[in-house]
């Protein structure tokens, strides 16, 4: 059975739940990082020398880096559906994957750390302004990009959406002004509705 490590309020973790509950994968999730401890022990540290999370035993493989294991059950299970197989399609899904990592966390990040993690006495404004003034030009190329298509990248459901999602989560559950955008909404809602993002895409954020 395949193991994962990590604590769900983790939006890395929530991804790899949430492809592994599309593929109809039995797993096992053992609570670590945060108020859960574990990452900081020798025994963690041996498996995943970052101390971060998630991280998943399957078979004895072991593997971290949250966008990486989504490719990899992808890959695994769902060649030519999750894991595009043409090299155009699977080159545009990993595109939209690394640019969740490299651009829209990055830029949505602080807000939550500020809205969600801190405490409101230390709270910065300015860094939450900040966040929001970057991220929203980010969801309005997300709402011209679909637009013209049903998922991330293309007609079907692949591991591109999975972490755009995610992010999408975490996003919208911040106690900020959310201007619609019909075609994001639209995907959002489809994902959302999904049976693998019960108990991933409706939680509250912490």
């Amino acid at each position: 059975m395949l193991r994962i490590w990590g604590r769900l309020s983790s939006i890395n973790v929530r991804k790899v739940v949430l492809a592994v509950q599309w593929l109809g994968l039995p797993f096992e999730r053992i609570d670590a990082g945060g108020e859960f401890g574990v990452v900081g022990t020798p025994a963690y540290r041996a498996r995943n020398p970052n101390g971060l999370v998630p991280l998943v035993d399957d078979e004895g493989f072991l593997l971290w880096e949250s966008n990486v294991i989504v490719r990899y059950l992808a890959a695994r299970h769902a060649p030519g559906r999750l894991y595009p197989e043409a090299l155009p399609a699977r080159f545009d899904a990993e595109r939209w994957m690394d640019w969740q990592q490299t651009t829209l966390n990055r830029a949505g990040r602080e807000a939550f750390l500020q809205l969600v993690r801190t405490p409101a006495p230390q709270r910065r404004q300015d860094q939450v302004d900040a966040s929001v003034a970057a991220t929203e030009p980010l969801l309005d190329l997300l709402d011209a990009h679909l637009a013209g298509q049903a998922f991330m990248a293309g007609a079907a459901f692949t591991m591109a959406d999975i972490p755009i999602a995610c992010e999408l989560h975490r996003w919208r559950g911040l106690p900020l002004a959310h201007r619609p955008r019909p075609h994001l909404d639209r995907w959002y809602a489809g994902v959302a509705g999904l049976p693998a993002a019960r108990g991933v895409l409706d939680l509250a954020l912490s």
